[in-house]
């Protein structure tokens, strides 16, 4: 009597319409933002975290670095999450994590506890950002991945608005932990948004092979490195978003502080043009997309120009450019997504998901690593009596130089793809 029921539950769900797969997209991408406001908070927490903690700008680059480490350090676990239990289950059930975190860090009564706060939030937020692409490459069409990831990309920067001026205000009308209260509570209103408006099919309703175990998915992740172009593209990814974020997320608040006298306030707002044009960049660059054949000539020339900048803007102290060069710095730094397209395309589709998650893994692990090494370079510099933004700022230009070189020296995919 209730065979027919029970059939049709069995039954695999209708697939989402275009309006479906668009509101799906924006819920997953709410998460994102947030994971981009608290990668960017450091920029104008930096001076009263100081004040209160005592932090050497070595303890402070750790401090921006810890949560970009722990993102970077999770992607692999959250790429087979992904595969094994879907889009929806993965980032709902790791995304509370990052509410913990920032929790505790708005009660963080020692450097110490501040670090593992940070920590909490990159666990949290480690599938933010791959939850999106990896829906992109499953739902929409191959030749829309680079255009549409560059709306995505650009929607989640609008995280990055609230850690410019408005947080700016918090802090002044209370202080720096009201700021990561008031995250914590938008990241559980994008959680709820996420659980009400995501919705997936099964694993196994989609895919006819059978679920992978752990182990294999593990193996699967290691056959990425057994292909020759894998270096090049990772090392490139190590630098390239990393000299934003370094910047935008870390130094440039002291710098305007130090340099030029502005207030918190004043910086902010230079934080917020900043991040404004980093809005427009990937969708810029999404659309001016030349295709296979050329976009690695582009990646590699735009990361150049990139360094370029940086080099001029380490070498000069004048407040017109330090103020304009951010901006077309966050501009430029859109043409990332060029480099998702690159990895989409150096890969078979039967190793996208993976691949996306390794490449995601290197640019958060490179996020960590920079910004641990130029709070280094900036402890060096100060205790030699040399102005420790100019140093900071010609290390990200030579990294960056560094990484276009790896990328055109070392081997390259082979010809195909989208």
């Amino acid at each position: 009597m209730h065979s027919a029921p029970a059939q049709a539950s069995r039954l695999p769900p209708a697939p989402a319409s275009h309006r479906d797969t668009w509101t799906m997209l924006l819920a997953l991408t709410t998460a994102f933002a947030l994971s981009q406001s608290w990668r960017s908070v450091a920029a104008l927490m930096a001076a009263p975290l100081q004040s209160d903690f005592g932090l050497s700008p070595q303890a402070l680059g750790l401090f921006a670095g810890a949560f970009h480490f722990a993102f970077g350090a999770m992607q692999l676990f959250m790429g087979i999450g992904i595969d094994l239990h879907g889009v929806r289950r993965t980032v709902l059930t790791a995304f509370p994590v990052a509410i913990a975190g920032s929790a505790v860090s708005a009660m963080a009564g020692s450097y110490g506890m501040l670090v593992v706060g940070q920590v909490l939030i990159g666990i949290g937020c480690a599938p933010a950002f791959l939850v999106c692409t990896v829906f992109i490459a499953r739902n929409m069409r191959a030749e829309r991945f680079a255009a549409i990831s560059g709306i995505t990309l650009g929607l989640g920067g609008i995280g990055m608005l609230l850690t410019s001026t408005p947080l700016a205000w918090l802090i002044e009308a209370s202080s720096w932990r009201m700021g990561f209260w008031v995250l914590g509570a938008m990241a559980a209103l994008s959680w709820l948004l996420i659980w009400a408006l995501v919705h997936e099919p099964a694993p196994a309703e989609h895919n006819i092979h059978p679920k992978e175990s752990v182990r294999q998915a593990l193996a699967g992740f290691g056959a990425l490195f057994t292909l020759p172009h894998t270096l090049g593209i990772m090392l490139l990814a190590c630098v390239g978003y990393a000299s934003f974020i370094a910047l935008r997320g870390l130094w440039l608040g002291p710098l305007l502080m130090e340099r030029h006298g502005f207030s918190l306030v004043q910086s902010g707002n230079v934080a917020l043009v900043m991040s404004l044009a980093s809005l427009f960049g990937p969708p810029l660059f999404g659309w001016l997309d030349p295709g296979p054949l050329h976009r690695r000539r582009w990646i590699t020339g735009l990361t150049l120009l990139l360094a370029a900048l940086f080099a001029a803007f380490a070498m000069t102290h004048n407040t017109v450019i330090d103020v304009v060069g951010p901006v077309v710095i966050g501009l430029l730094s859109g043409f990332m997504v060029l480099q998702y397209a690159d990895v989409r395309a150096a890969y078979p589709a039967a190793m996208t998901g993976r691949a996306m998650a390794v490449f995601t893994m290197a640019i958060f692990l490179g996020v960590a690593a920079v910004q641990w090494f130029t709070g280094l370079v900036a402890s060096v510099a100060a205790s030699n009596g040399a102005e420790p933004y100019t140093a900071v700022l010609a290390a990200i230009g030579l990294l960056l130089a560094l990484g276009a070189l790896a990328f055109i020296a070392l081997p390259q995919p082979p010809r195909g793809g989208n």
